[in-house]
């Protein structure tokens, strides 16, 4: 590995050059500060995550932690996984403070800082609260939707409002511009970015009527005064009939033209993904229904809401190409337009028969983890040593009696504390523990294993239950962002906060982090 000082990382950062700068601290540590540009990748999921995040291996991997040596023992996986370009920012974290550079609290900060943009240069209508309660208090014709995805909309929602995600609303408006098209419509969704997106995405991609975004979203409407539903189940999305998909085609094809976002081929599209020395990838916008009944080889199905808000979960190299495709091509441009303006080099798959696309061959990004020691819960003894490595919350939720939680970066120490005895690490089924066995392992602790079934295999075969609220304290739960993690709980201050935070974040930024966003201009 090499090690890199801050200043050089910040120059390289902003190089026009790929580059993944993987922030490898846990959530909690992220969360209270990182680079603008920094992707969340916890090392206690590393090798989990790594391959979708960074599919090329020989592209420049910048590695930043708490100035801990997290960073050089992710490093020596990366290396040991065949990665052969990577770079560890001395001091961490820390060093990046002392170097007076910008630091970003929150998490998708790109995101929210182009939606925060893009609203001073497009200026979407905004509705209050008050005013929008006082629309559907009486009774006016409003169609009101919240954009975000099912999962957030089940948890709360302005009363009155349907579940329909950026990206899905544009394709899907037609089936009901029929009762009519110039019929006031209004977006909503937690905060801002988006509702802002949401509204000025539907008004570029050609429909007619006016349209508003609720200013600051659910925590919003809750400031105003007014309560939020819980417990929501999404209506299914409206199918399309042969003249819906027809607009939603046309208005894809406008919008494509307009901004200049290149159409592809499949050709086109298959010589990028095989291009040596480049990193492409290839997001299927459909739902998970669509792409079920008719997949695209090789896509990685997203939601596009998803794609834009929280594109640092999804694409982890800077200055990559993209690839996007759905049936119309609308919900790809769409993304396009938005992906564009991160940075990104964007194409839309133009494709008039899914037959057209060829099988596209494995790449060789895999990432393979050696195998560990698996014992059934009925060979687990009381005199093991048993360490949950499940979220923090969960263990302090419920646990098993006498085990003791940890997490990766803190597993040198829990090796040194129990030199000689037998490590049980026990999760929920999702690998962290295996992941934690391998550093075990390289701590020098031989007699080391994991429970089948993890946590709920114990818990099964009647091993006693404990909850602890205060163990392990905030202090030594890195993995849990406290960050106004109540915002959507009642908390009105966490809210207030948040919004702040979220409005402020445009004056954080240098010159260098400014021209990285390639706004469009009406």
């Amino acid at each position: 590995m090499k090690i890199m000082t801050a200043s050089d990382a910040r120059n390289t950062i902003h190089s026009g050059q790929e580059i993944a700068v993987l922030d490898v601290r846990e959530a909690g540590q992220f969360i209270e500060g990182h680079l603008l540009f920094a992707i969340p990748l916890p090392y206690s999921v590393l090798e989990l995550k790594l391959a979708d995040l960074v599919p090329r291996k020989d592209v420049t991997i910048l590695l930043i932690d708490e100035g801990d040596q997290v960073a050089e023992r992710a490093a020596t996986r990366l290396e040991e996984l065949g990665f052969s370009d990577v770079l560890v920012m001395q001091g961490g974290m820390p060093g990046w403070v002392m170097a007076g550079f910008p630091v970003y609290k929150g998490v998708n900060v790109p995101s929210k800082v182009m939606g925060e943009l893009v609203e001073t240069v497009w200026h979407p209508e905004m509705i209050t609260p008050d005013a929008l309660k006082t629309k559907l208090d009486g009774g006016a014709p409003v169609r009101f939707f919240d954009v975000r995805p099912q999962a957030e909309y089940a948890k709360m929602r302005v009363p009155k409002a349907a579940c329909m995600p950026n990206g899905e609303l544009a394709h899907r408006i037609g089936a009901l511009e029929g009762e009519d098209a110039h019929q006031p419509i209004v977006l909503t969704c937690a905060g801002r970015t988006r509702g802002i997106i949401g509204a000025i995405g539907l008004k570029l991609s050609g429909h007619p009527g006016p349209v508003a975004a609720l200013e600051n979203g659910t925590q919003g409407w809750a400031l105003s005064g007014y309560n939020l539903e819980r417990g929501n189940k999404a209506e299914p999305l409206p199918p399309l009939q042969i003249t819906d998909m027809q607009t939603s085609s046309q208005r894809g094809a406008d919008m494509c033209a307009r901004f200049n976002i290149e159409r592809i081929s499949p050709e086109g599209a298959e010589e990028r993904l095989h291009a040596r020395g480049q990193t492409t990838y290839f997001f299927d916008l459909r739902t998970q229904d669509e792409a079920n009944a008719e997949p695209l080889a090789g896509a990685r199905v997203v939601p596009g809401v998803q794609l834009v808000q929280a594109t640092d979960q999804y694409v982890g190299v800077r200055h990559a190409r993209l690839i996007l495709a759905c049936d119309t091509g609308l919900r790809s441009a769409i993304a396009a337009f938005w992906l564009h303006q991160l940075g990104f080099e964007v194409f839309v798959l133009a494709l008039n028969d899914w037959s057209e696309w060829p099988t596209v061959s494995d790449s060789d990004s895999g990432i393979s983890l050696p195998d560990i020691v698996s014992l059934p819960a009925s060979e687990v003894t009381p005199a093991d040593v048993l360490i949950d490595v499940r979220p923090s919350q969960a263990f302090r939720k419920s646990h098993i009696e006498g085990a003791s939680w940890s997490i990766r970066p803190m597993i040198g120490d829990v090796s040194a504390r129990h030199s000689g005895m037998r490590m049980i690490f026990m999760d929920d089924g999702d690998g962290r523990a295996q992941l934690c066995v391998i550093d075990a392992i390289n701590a020098g602790h031989a007699d080391v294993a994991i429970v089948e079934g993890g946590h709920e295999s114990l818990s099964q075969q009647g091993w006693h239950l404990v909850s602890t609220p205060d163990t392990p304290s905030d202090k030594d739960a890195i993995d849990f962002p406290l960050f106004v993690h109540d915002r959507h709980d009642g908390n009105l201050e966490s809210a207030r906060r948040y919004l702040a935070w979220e409005t402020g974040l445009v004056a954080q930024l240098d010159a260098s982090e400014r021209q990285e966003f390639r706004l469009f201009l009406p």
